[in-house]
């Protein structure tokens, strides 16, 4: 035997033997007692994956040249560990691998054996660092008395030189260090030497790869503008803002090898574009609401300032019992880094025909105002709206204008947006409006609030929770349009109750909205296998003739459903009961669609 000796060192060995089948070598590992580190050596071992990964007997070179690649692999595995005495034997039917060529004999192999002595674990014994920047953050276990290793001064290092670079000395390293082991004592002094160099101003920004964005809007969205000290964290913000819009498929910002004049840093922005033009359709069927189809073309760059510009049009209704079909087509237009660099322009309308079981709408609208994308969690918006509606409700024929100040919030914190297992949501909008005819004066609010949490392994169990809040302040109902008044029931409110079954009723016994809605949806997800769940549910919804919530009508639906994950999202199919309410109708409500319903 010519095992590789490190430093000989006494230790306990924990001996595993995995024996494949007959066709196929034997493997016979001799590693040490600490499992954390013994499976980290197994999954470091090419060895251990060429045999295990075999369809027979492996290729006899093939497991060779794996083995003598081993060697330095373990080693490194060791050293991140703070061993620095090991010994490591690997052998191929009783010769050292070390001693094997790559190309030599053709025939079986019959054993192979890992042995592992992982020897004494190193402490440190004296541990520096500098020049260390204000505001450095060391990793604690970099201390005299903690485990040595080489992933610890590799953290050191990293968190050393990123606190420099996040000062504005973007060509921060490491200028030299100083490792000595003591290995009489099982000790390590550690010395690093680390050179900051001058702070830096961002210099020219070079563009490439465009082919249809102009690179002028490119610098600008990305608005690493010259003169500016170097922030890593602007540089990772200015990649995210330009995949944001779209418009790109990859983008990365990297700095030039060299200082340029004046301690300025010359910077490159090379992006991939995405194929500007896309579509898509999506469908829902439920036995009370119908059939609802949908389908989008956007433009991600239509006039080469990486905009985007989206048609989408919608029918929902088809053979429900909501009343007729309904319709609706809008455009959208966004411009980003219009106002500043995370202020985009924002503009739409839309053109809308409403057959609802209570009401008859015909509007149109449009809307232009401004986002702002604080960072990807967080955004909001502010603008301008006005709208025309003619509405046939209980109340008769009436004609609204309206003019109204949109101001909305989304912050989202969940681990997915189609299938979400931890997280939350949140969407909230006021909306101040005056109106000319016979339309009121006031402000209406909503808000969306959901939450997630998963459970067991991988998350396996979910619940998951919702809160949907609505309010009109100011005009009287007749003063409303009937599409901003709220009901309740159906796929989007509560399952198993008949679509807008819940409202206000009039003293001639007719149905209207009501000036303020409350629903809650609650969700217990199971996962039975990999792609198939199982949910319970039950849903909830209140309508009030007043602002706040008072006075109100409520009714609750419960059911089951099933979900089957496609990668993209879940194909949903629920089955909803009414449980209680005005009226309290009988029979079972189907809902089937692509994402969980909420």
């Amino acid at each position: 035997m010519i095992p590789i000796r490190i430093r000989a060192a006494a230790l306990l060995l924990a001996v595993a033997l995995s024996t494949l089948p007959a066709s196929a070598a034997q493997l016979q590992l001799a590693l040490p007692a600490d499992e954390d580190l013994s499976e980290s050596l197994t999954a470091a071992s090419l060895t251990v994956g060429a045999i295990r990964e075999a369809e027979g007997a492996p290729v006899r070179r093939d497991v060779v040249a794996a083995a003598q690649a081993d060697y330095r692999r373990l080693v490194a595995v060791l050293f991140e560990a703070g061993y620095f005495g090991p010994v490591i034997s690997i052998q191929i039917d009783g010769v050292e691998a070390a001693a094997l060529p790559v190309i030599s004999r053709q025939d079986p192999i019959g054993t192979v054996t890992i042995s592992v002595q992982s020897g004494p674990r190193f402490l440190f014994r004296e541990t520096r660092i500098a020049p260390v920047a204000p505001g450095t953050e060391l990793p604690e276990d970099f201390a005299p008395g903690r485990p040595a290793g080489t992933d610890v001064l590799r953290r050191t290092t990293a968190a050393g030189i990123d606190r420099w670079r996040a000062l504005g000395h973007a060509k921060a390293e490491l200028a030299g260090q100083d490792i000595v082991a003591d290995h009489a004592a099982n000790r390590l002094d550690a010395a690093l030497a680390l050179a900051p160099g001058p702070k830096l101003q961002y210099g020219p920004l070079f563009v490439e790869g465009a082919e249809r964005v102009r690179e002028n809007r490119i610098t600008r969205i990305a608005d690493l503008r010259q003169g500016r000290v170097f922030d890593p964290e602007q540089v990772d913000e200015a990649a995210r803002r330009l995949v944001r819009t779209g418009a790109f498929r990859s983008v990365s910002i990297t700095e030039a090898d060299e200082i340029g004049p004046a301690n300025t840093l010359p910077m490159t922005v090379q992006v991939v574009e995405r194929l500007p033009r896309r579509f898509g359709a999506g469908a829902e069927l439920s036995s009370e609401d119908g059939l609802s189809l949908s389908t989008f073309w956007l433009h991600r760059n239509l006039s080469g300032a990486a905009d985007s510009f989206r048609v989408e049009g919608e029918i929902e209704g088809i053979g429900g019992d909501t009343g007729g079909e309904d319709f609706r087509l809008s455009f959208a237009y966004n411009r980003p880094a219009t106002f500043n660099p995370e202020t985009d322009l924002y503009a739409s309308a839309f053109i809308e025909s409403l057959d609802q079981p209570n009401f008859q709408s015909d509007r149109v609208g449009f809307e232009v105002g401004a986002r702002r994308i604080v960072d990807e969690e967080f955004n909001y918006s502010y603008g301008i709206a006005y709208e025309q509606s003619k509405v046939e409700d209980a109340f008769g024929r009436r004609d609204f204008s309206i003019l109204s100040l949109p101001l909305e919030a989304e912050y989202n914190r969940r681990n997915d947006d189609l299938n979400p297992t931890d997280g939350f949501y949140i969407e909230a909008s006021a909306e101040p409006f005056y109106g000319f005819r016979t339309a009121g004066a006031g402000i209406r609010f909503l808000a969306d609030l959901r939450g997630y949490q998963g459970f067991g392994s991988e998350d396996r169990t979910v619940v998951a929770a919702r809160l949907q809040l609505g309010s009109v302040v100011g005009p009287d109902l007749a003063d409303t349009p009937a599409a901003d008044l709220f009901f309740s029931g159906g796929g989007g409110t509560v399952r198993g109750q008949e679509f807008q079954s819940l409202g206000v009723t009039l003293p001639s016994g007719r149905l209207v909205g009501g000036k303020s809605f409350l629903g809650f949806s609650g969700e217990l997800r199971q996962g039975v296998t990999e792609k198939i769940g199982v949910v319970g549910f039950v849903d909830m919804g209140l309508i009030s003739p007043n602002s706040d919530w008072s006075d109100g009508d409520t009714h609750v639906g419960a059911g089951l459903g099933i979900r089957y994950n496609t990668g993209i999202g879940p194909i949903r199919v629920d089955l909803g009961l009414p449980v209680s309410g005005p009226g309290d109708p009988s029979g079972v409500a189907i809902y089937i669609g692509i994402g969980q319903a909420f």
